[in-house]
């Protein structure tokens, strides 16, 4: 992110990719999918939350400024169905930082490795069809065309094998902004 003040640029420095453990965190993440899921895609009216928030263990990309956390810019959750049986839903990036080199890629990874850290055997998404391209260079294959909430989805199963174990979610990464050469 650029902000242009004149004669004076500041670019953000970069972005944290971790488990949110902040309420600011937890509420940007809920508003971030209100505007992606009800205001822009209007896929549900109102919310999108649902009984999977109450379990879920709720991961963020937040943007920094002057080396300070400052707004939540991409979000998903992850939770365990059955012992071994992980999924992940709800990915979304704010609109502003689509742009951004590999937002959504690192919390799809998070999401992944925080699950294959607590023991998952399998894991599973529902990804909407335009996403299916970057989950497959992810190393995950689709099993089955679904349609959710009148969306086409993709039911996907990532390959654990391509992933490394995280045990800290809450530390995460920071990943910094890519320079332009």
């Amino acid at each position: 992110m650029i902000l242009d003040l004149g004669d004076y640029q500041f670019r953000s420095p970069g972005y944290f990719i971790r488990a949110a453990s902040q309420p600011f965190e937890a509420r940007g993440a809920a508003a971030l999918r209100r505007r992606v899921f009800v205001d822009e895609q209007a896929i549900f009216s109102g919310d999108d939350r649902d009984d999977i928030d109450l379990i879920a263990t709720h991961l963020v990309a937040i943007s920094t400024y002057a080396g300070e956390a400052d707004q939540v810019v991409g979000t998903v959750r992850i939770h365990e169905e059955a012992p071994g049986l992980w999924w992940g839903s709800r990915l979304a990036v704010d609109r502003d930082f689509r742009h951004v080199h590999r937002l959504g890629t690192e919390l799809i990874r998070l999401a992944v490795s925080t699950a294959n850290g607590r023991g998952a055997d399998t894991f599973f998404a529902h990804v909407q069809t335009q996403n299916v391209p970057l989950f497959e260079r992810m190393h995950w294959r689709t099993l089955a065309a679904v349609d959710l909430h009148g969306v086409p989805h993709a039911k996907m199963q990532v390959d654990l094998s391509r992933y490394p174990a995280c045990a800290d979610p809450e530390a995460g990464w920071f990943r910094p902004v890519r320079r332009a050469a």
